[in-house]
């Protein structure tokens, strides 16, 4: 597997190292030792997938604070994403910063999403799934969010949602802690 650390300390776009013959390519999706030797000791405790009919599909900025963080390792399984991430570690130094990658079936990528980092992404294609591993359960009060187009992130997404639920729509503008 190819770890490629994004500008985000701690999160990595992952490219599989396919062995193809004849019959297809066989690759690693998951290598607790190559993980580990980069520093990323969470193993999934949850595997999730959403599917998305319609292309335009807007889900995030989703993450859950201390002590419930959740590490996430995130494939695109059929079609094609836009990808978000957003630091909310605020002692870190890229703290409020985003990265975006595209993730697609085709291009067999994936992202590691470390904790306290806020998730979300929009469907390229119409029918696309996507496949999350995850660190630790979904605790219902420990989960926040970030609005999606909340100009104190500025996330530059390729096009304007179509669908996104009413609750990712109204998040409040998140106020970013202020450093001294």
């Amino acid at each position: 597997m190819i770890f490629t650390e994004t500008e985000l300390a701690g999160a990595f776009i992952i490219d599989m190292e396919r062995l193809s013959d004849e019959r297809g390519f066989f690759a690693r999706a998951w290598c607790e030792d190559e993980f580990a030797a980069h520093g990323i000791h969470q193993l999934p405790l949850q595997a999730s997938i959403s599917s998305n009919p319609k292309r335009g599909t807007l889900r995030g900025m989703h993450y859950q604070i201390a002590p419930h963080g959740e590490s996430k390792l995130v494939r695109c399984t059929r079609g094609g994403i836009y990808d978000v991430i957003v630091d909310m570690r605020e002692q870190s130094p890229t703290y409020g910063q985003w990265v975006g990658v595209e993730l697609t079936a085709d291009n067999f990528r994936m992202l590691f999403v470390p904790e306290y980092f806020a998730h979300g992404f929009i469907t390229l294609q119409d029918n696309t799934d996507v496949s999350y591993q995850i660190s630790a359960k979904y605790t219902p009060g420990a989960e926040r969010a970030l609005r999606w187009n909340d100009p104190a992130i500025g996330i530059e997404w390729p096009f304007e949602p179509v669908l996104l639920s009413e609750k990712d729509r109204n998040h409040p503008d998140v106020q970013l802690a202020v450093r001294m």
